[in-house]
């Protein structure tokens, strides 16, 4: 028999977030983040459900080219830029689009043939002061690339810091330092990532970049993506594989980290932090065990975790367990954690089946 565990992955609910992105950008275009294997989906199968998007964003050549190899002909963009000078070969050859948010980038361009051009999103940096050009720079940046004769267009972008705290002071700051650095240019400017999507229209310019909305989790600290009309595109499942009573004042799992305060059922679940599972989640994270919540007991450990069964008397060995997903959203999970929805995502390892469900 199989090992449970298993990754259920709804490419309908993915494509039902992108109408959502949508309905917050109405007039604008979708460059869709499908960086990290699609946030632990699969870059291949996400970047197939969200075909109607406008764009793709990823963070390397390796997998913009597997895009290409799978037969994915959409606008890629490489959000990090290239490298190596010798990248912007095979980008041109893979009609791949390129940030360019340093100096050393710039200096890779020059020597770029007019008939290998690529087109460019300039990256200004209005705040964030991760990648991007200086404000004070964007000008001679700007007159520079339209030098180039291997550059075939250029876009304008930013990231903005903290538009995931609603009201947060520094987005207006981030966008008026924008707005003034690149006033008077030509070219479509993209600002917006998922939380500005959903909570600064003033944001959205003529491109938006939604990532972790697209996957059904909120963008917006201590939010829930359910409560904004989005749906998980990943569910963690398993089943137990052990159903045990155990004696009051007895520990259960590795360090005895937790003992029974009473004489209870203890279920085991097949999924540990070898298949992604967060081994920092405390005891009383929620678990759905035949759909009706319990809580982790003890630390998860590589193959397997305990669960409290006192609440589910009928439980029985293959019982189905939902982790996180459809009925438990991850960002509880993470919060039980201490880490962000975005890790645990990311973190599914392969050895976990995935499975793909939806309506084609």
């Amino acid at each position: 028999m199989t090992r449970p565990a298993c990754v259920i992955i709804n490419t309908q609910a993915a494509r039902a977030n992108l109408k959502t992105v949508r309905k917050y950008a109405p007039h604008q275009r979708v460059m869709a983040i499908i960086k990290a294997d699609a946030y632990g989906h699969g870059l291949v199968r996400i970047a197939r459900a969200l075909s109607g998007a406008d764009a793709f964003g990823v963070a390397s050549l390796e997998e913009a080219q597997e895009l290409r190899e799978h037969g994915i002909g959409d606008p890629v963009v490489l959000l990090e830029g290239p490298f190596a000078a010798e990248e912007l070969v095979d980008l041109a050859r893979l009609d791949i689009e390129t940030v360019i948010h340093h100096e050393a980038q710039l200096d890779m361009l020059r020597g770029l043939p007019a008939t290998k051009a690529v087109r460019v999103w300039l990256k200004i940096d209005s705040g964030m002061h991760r990648l991007g050009f200086p404000p004070q720079r964007v000008r001679e940046v700007w007159n520079r690339l339209n030098e180039c004769a291997g550059v075939s267009g250029t876009r304008l972008m930013t990231h903005l810091a903290c538009a995931q705290k609603r009201r947060d002071p520094s987005v207006g700051e981030q966008l008026q330092c924008f707005t003034e650095a690149t006033s008077g240019l030509e070219g479509e400017r993209c600002i917006a990532n998922s939380a500005a999507i959903m909570t600064c229209p003033q944001a959205l310019g003529d491109w938006v970049r939604p990532g972790i909305m697209l996957y059904g989790v909120s963008p917006l600290s201590e939010e829930c993506g359910r409560g904004e009309g989005l749906s998980p595109v990943m569910t963690l499942k398993s089943a137990l594989i052990a159903v045990n009573d155990v004696k009051a004042g007895e520990a259960v799992g590795y360090g005895a980290t937790w003992c029974c305060p009473q004489d209870m059922r203890i279920g085991v679940v097949a999924m540990g932090y070898g298949d992604g599972y967060p081994r920092h989640a405390v005891s009383g994270t929620p678990i759905l065990v035949k759909g009706r919540r319990a809580a982790l007991i003890g630390k998860a450990s590589m193959d397997m975790l305990t669960v409290d069964l006192r609440g589910i008397l009928d439980a029985r060995v293959g019982d189905p367990v939902v982790l996180w997903g459809e009925g438990l959203p991850v960002e509880e999970i993470a919060q039980c954690a201490e880490t962000i929805p975005y890790e645990l995502l990311c973190s599914v390892r392969l050895r976990a089946r995935f499975v793909e469900v939806g309506d084609g």
